[in-house]
């Protein structure tokens, strides 16, 4: 087993990202930090950090298309986190923004990879990213699938490993304090195994319906609760 995984951040997608700034709003009752581009993906964020004692860089990403990414055929396709994918397309117009998926901060991408490669489960190739912030470019390297799926629902974590530079560490104002985050999955099971295999902890995964749910205490000690349910459109 490698022990090198930890929670990173937690996304939040919206059908655009006004939609999710409002979301934030009107959810957490803050404005979200800015965020940056993803011209390989054809994607924007804002940002929000988080506090918690056993995931000290946790933050939240609300993410969205952006409407003036160049075309498909200049840029990597499909987006990550199954932005492209109709029923995710459907989910969030129909729902609004919502917490989706989560990614996982590993010291050595290539072996949690092989780790779980060694499960049967293809997690996808290695992208190596940047964005420019005012503090100098953030470098990355993420686990993105050819065809941009997420898998499991949402429940088996992105990878990513950072460069000498963390986002959370640039980030200013009030932070939400990460009570648990809860994954439920059907195929709970090699969910655990994939899990053990790169030493995933202070994660709650439990058998049942695909669900992803995360427990938030606000500045002012109020509880907000998140979830996320793959399929529900009505």
């Amino acid at each position: 087993m490698i022990h090198m995984a930890s929670l990173d951040h937690l996304v939040v997608a919206a059908a655009t990202l006004e939609d999710g700034v409002h979301w934030c709003e009107a959810t957490l009752g803050v404005t979200p930090l800015p965020g940056g581009l993803h011209p390989l993906f054809g994607t924007h964020n804002r940002l929000l950090p988080l506090t918690s004692p056993v995931h000290p860089l946790s933050y939240f990403e609300i993410i969205a298309i952006d409407p003036s990414a160049p075309p498909e055929s200049q840029r990597r396709a499909p987006r990550w986190f199954d932005l492209d994918a109709p029923n995710m397309q459907l989910q969030l117009a129909r729902q609004g923004p919502q917490l989706i998926h989560w990614v996982a901060r590993v010291s050595d991408i290539h072996a949690a990879l092989a780790a779980w490669d060694c499960l049967g489960i293809s997690r996808g190739q290695i992208i190596e990213a940047s964005r420019p912030t005012p503090n100098g470019l953030l470098r990355w390297k993420i686990s993105v699938r050819e065809d941009g799926q997420r898998l499991f629902d949402g429940a088996l974590p992105t990878l990513i490993e950072w460069g000498t530079d963390h986002p959370r560490s640039g980030m200013t104002g009030p932070a939400f304090s990460l009570e648990a985050l809860s994954l439920s999955h059907p195929q709970y099971d090699l969910l655990s195994k994939a899990f053990d295999a790169v030493g995933i902890e202070n994660v709650r995964l439990h058998k049942g319906p695909a669900e992803i749910h995360a427990a938030l205490v606000a500045p002012d000690r109020s509880r907000i609760e998140l979830y996320h349910r793959p399929g529900l459109t009505e």
